[in-house]
């Protein structure tokens, strides 16, 4: 099925005709206006304008309207057009323009939000962090809140002359001087045009600078997570105390601030951060940014998914958080083929805290709690839910009665609001402590947080016994204590429950997440505006914070694409995320297949991708999947996308095949095939996809031979043809088919299979995944 030229989706939304008058468009001058961003055939402009921007702001583009447009962004580097602030009728009008290719609203999305390097294999002057000097030749970018950068882990001490490339710059901005910046620190840039347009009164300069200092301390976070210099002494309140570093610690860091404190990241502002940080030389682009709404938006209406093709097309790496919406199926957001999807695992850190009920029984949780502990005596316990019904349960603003928590330990539902600011609700109504008990959805999986009381969060069956503990005693009572830090658990990594999952629910011939890395209990920088819990009420400070989610996971995939590609500066994105992908682990520190946090059963590769990040092996993966930007296009026009709205994608017109390709065949590193589900489907359903291996290892003449390895039952057949793989000097790329059998009818579900070509020396690893979704 062909889809519709994106231009055609706005006005099907809005109800005034494009042959509005002169007239008509001002007597709507009323209206509310919002923001758009438009996608404009650069080629078209007329030769008698100097620039894009004088073009896009004359009476000549705007249909001689004797105002010119109110231009926010300007984009010319990954993306050609603009946004501009404008009632729908008048964007309606503009959107009838032939040189406009789409035009898409405005939307505001969210942030998906020491130990963990060591935990991927890194040592120092060893492997990776040896043959890539730490990645010191590198620029990595971070869209996100800005940064901090008084912070230690931005230090350039013993650090190099910035690489001669580099084109960016530090923009000023209040208590925020371009002498900031450093050899480490080598730009710094904000966006707020789309913002200002968006909220009302802008950016609120009582809580943060219109600068790209970080007010939020998620962007100083993610950062330093990638790339933080070497900062001893380092730990939150105590917990996590060690070495905080970076992935990449010599990597040179740019940092392009396109979300703001309480109000998130609007569209137009991250896409500005794209342009700019291409225009500025970045070899990686870190984006720790979700959906918005949960939904996938088709590629030529997602801003991450334009700027980043745009990215990938001229050498950028881009990896993305997969959002923290699962383990709900069909969760992962950020999913095109072109960005590297990253979602979280634990490592094998924890911070154990027990509640101890009255009855003796003692249950595991985890908190960060670092004020002045409970002492030993046992205190009332109590579950607002009881008796005030939903809100009280959930622990929300003016929800608990004082007279019935008042120096009790209260029990709340996760959920609803942030976990953190339960503990300030139960504390406002004179609690002692808070037991914060997981959902359902959210099964075991376990998060740490910086409380502001004493306070704990257990898994779901714990909650369950402390709730019936509390419905069945007479005089129920607890205590919590806080056992600090412990290293060395296991099972370490296991799935966190809120990662995203797959399937793809946009495209689900490319299986996303493509791969998970360390998301859970993280710590790294903070920055100096806001306490660890990051609300408003928290006066505390700390230097460096423990944080979880998605957005954790993200920044080590890109610290360690910087470390891949300066040890291979010839490497495409492509290659990087393959050598990744077919090295990941599928196992724990047990040596036993990596579990699901949310079931306690086997990870599938809709939870983990291909695995768990994997430095040590990815260094020298042995083949590679390459994929080019023409690849890319051929993909666009198996998935039924015309020309005119593939351009919107990749700037450049396109002409697709008269028999379209095959979405299968985009030479991924994963396997992902999807038959019709129907009533009465046969079994037997076959497929056959098509890769091609580059050889990328030392020895240029090389033999790899296939294997394929699944459990029993699975009712797949798999057939390799060739099953041996001859590389030379003078052939260092070889193509094969896979074809895919389904031997048993489909029953809704997937099944799973790995494709593995071995010379003895390496293991080259893809995940295959079958299902069957139903038909348009």
């Amino acid at each position: 099925m062909a889809f519709p030229c994106p231009r055609l989706l706005l006005l099907s939304l809005i109800v005034t005709l494009i042959a509005a008058s002169e007239a008509d468009l001002s007597a709507a001058g009323g209206a509310k206006k919002k923001t758009f961003v438009f996608r404009v055939d650069h080629r078209a402009k007329p030769s008698v304008f100097p620039t894009h921007a004088q073009w896009y702001a004359s009476a000549a583009f705007s249909g001689g309207r004797a105002t010119p447009l109110p231009l926010l962004h300007v984009y010319d580097t990954v993306f050609h057009g603009f946004s501009a602030s404008l009632t729908p009728a008048h964007a309606a009008v503009l959107s009838a323009h032939p040189s406009v290719l789409a035009v898409f609203e405005d939307r505001v999305r969210r942030l998906d939000t020491t130990r963990s390097p060591q935990f991927l294999g890194l040592r120092n002057q060893d492997g990776l962090w040896s043959d890539s000097d730490y990645g010191s030749d590198v620029v990595v970018g971070v869209l996100d809140t800005g940064v901090w950068p008084e912070h230690r882990s931005f230090s350039d001490r013993n650090l190099g002359p910035v690489p001669s490339r580099w084109r960016g710059a530090c923009e000023a901005g209040p208590g925020f001087p371009v002498s900031l910046c450093n050899r480490k620190l080598v730009g710094a840039r904000f966006f707020s045009k789309g913002h200002d347009a968006s909220f009302v009164g802008g950016i609120n300069q009582t809580v943060e600078s219109r600068s790209p200092r970080d007010a939020d301390g998620h962007g100083t976070h993610t950062a330093s997570t990638a790339a933080g210099r070497h900062a001893f002494r380092a730990s939150m309140a105590g917990y996590a105390a060690g070495i905080a570093k970076g992935v990449a610690p010599k990597a040179r860091v740019a940092t392009y601030k396109v979300c703001w404190k309480g109000s998130g990241c609007l569209d137009s502002d991250i896409l500005a951060g794209f342009d700019r940080a291409v225009a500025d030389g970045v070899d990686v682009i870190s984006v720790s940014i979700g959906g918005g709404d949960g939904i996938a938006s088709p590629y030529y209406l997602d801003p991450i998914a334009i700027g980043s093709f745009g990215a990938v097309s001229r050498g950028v790496f881009v990896a993305s958080s997969a959002g923290n919406d699962g383990p709900t199926s069909m969760s992962v957001t950020n999913v095109a083929p072109w960005l590297t999807t990253v979602g979280a695992g634990t490592i094998d850190r924890t911070f154990p805290a027990d509640v101890i009920l009255g009855n003796g029984r003692r249950l595991s949780g985890v908190s960060l709690y670092s004020g002045k502990p409970l002492t030993g005596s046992k205190y009332p316990l109590v579950y607002p839910g009881k008796s005030g019904g939903l809100s009280a349960s959930l622990c929300m603003d003016n929800s608990l009665d004082p007279k019935l928590v008042a120096g009790k330990i209260v029990i709340c539902d996760r959920g609803s609001s942030p976990r953190v600011a339960k503990g300030h609700v139960v504390k406002d109504a004179g609690g002692v402590g808070m037991i914060l008990a997981n959902g359902l959805s959210n099964g075991e999986g376990l998060v740490g947080d910086a409380h502001v009381l004493p306070a704990c969060a257990v898994g779901y069956s714990e909650g369950d016994v402390i709730k019936a503990y509390v419905a069945s005693a007479a005089v129920p009572t607890a205590t919590i204590q806080f056992r600090g830090t412990v290293l060395g658990v296991k099972p370490a990594p296991v799935v966190a429950s809120f990662s995203g999952r797959g399937p793809n629910g946009l495209t689900p011939s490319i299986l996303k997440p493509d791969l998970i890395a360390p998301g859970v209990n993280i710590l790294a920088a903070w920055t100096g505006a806001a306490g660890p819990t990051g609300l408003d009420s928290d006066s505390r400070r700390t230097e460096f914070n423990i944080l979880s989610g998605t957005s954790m996971a993200c920044p080590h995939v890109s610290g360690a694409a910087a470390l891949l590609k300066s040890a291979h500066p010839d490497w495409s994105p492509a290659a990087i995320r393959s050598a990744m992908m077919t090295t990941a682990r599928l196992d724990d520190n047990r040596r036993k297949p990596m579990t699901d946090e949310s079931t306690e059963k086997p990870a599938t590769p809709f939870d983990i991708g291909a695995g768990h990040l994997n430095l040590d092996r990815a260094m020298d993966p042995g083949l590679v999947y390459d994929i080019a930007t023409q690849d890319y296009v051929a993909f666009l026009c198996a998935i039924g996308y015309d020309p005119r709205t593939i351009q919107v994608i990749t700037t450049s017109p396109t002409a697709c095949p008269a028999r379209r390709p095959a979405a299968e065949d985009l030479n991924y590193p994963s396997i992902s095939v999807a038959f019709p589900a129907s009533a009465g489907a046969a079994a037997n359903q076959s497929r056959t996809v098509r890769r091609t291996a580059t050889n990328v290892g030392s020895m240029a003449e090389a033999v790899y031979k296939a294997r394929v390895e699944m459990a029993e039952g699975q009712g797949l057949a798999v057939a390799v043809m060739p099953r041996e793989l001859a590389f030379t000097a003078g052939a260092r790329r070889q193509r094969f088919k896979v074809s895919v059998t389904a031997t048993a009818e489909g029953d809704g579900g997937a099944r799973f299979a790995y494709l593995v070509w071995s010379d003895g020396s390496h293991e080259v690893r893809s995940p295959i995944v079958v299902s069957w979704i139903q038909p348009l």
